[in-house]
């Protein structure tokens, strides 16, 4: 989750939401990344989906059974339906996100019985420093606003 982290913090800094991800097979890191959806400009350019998309270029394949992904922030439905369309088997996640969160939150597409997929998930890992990061994020961003 480190390091996931400190993917959040290179988003923080191009001006992105400070999400980030990695991807981890066993012992080797496939991928890793932070939200784009701002530099791209591309809404589906999450952390999460930019991590699978470099995950399956570099194994050569959508499925992406075995793996761990590690994010700061719970994934949005969005997310969570590509995390189980590549059968991703497990989910750490940081932060919980109240507002859109899709695996506790709101709900939990990734633990569905009714999709042919389900990850194991673990909720909560560094939680405090995810959140401090999200939080110093957006205040800054609102006193920026203000000043306006």
């Amino acid at each position: 989750m480190a390091r996931a982290l400190e993917q959040a913090r290179r988003a923080a800094l191009v001006g992105e939401v400070p999400v980030g991800a990695i991807l981890v097979r066993g012992s080797v890191l496939l991928a890793e990344g932070h939200n784009r959806t701002v530099t791209r400009p591309d809404p589906t350019a999450h952390a999460e989906v930019e991590v699978l998309r470099r995950a399956a270029a570099r194994v050569g394949d959508w499925r992406l059974g075995g793996c761990t992904l590690f994010v700061t922030l719970e994934p949005c439905a969005q997310c969570a339906g590509a995390i189980v369309l590549a059968r991703i088997d497990r989910v750490v996640y940081a932060a919980a996100d109240p507002k859109a969160g899709m695996a506790g939150s709101l709900g939990n597409l990734l633990q569905d019985a009714r999709l042919n997929h389900r990850a194991e998930l673990t909720a909560g890992v560094l939680a405090d420093e995810a959140s401090r990061l999200l939080r110093s994020f957006f205040r800054a961003r609102r006193n920026q606003l203000d000043a306006k």
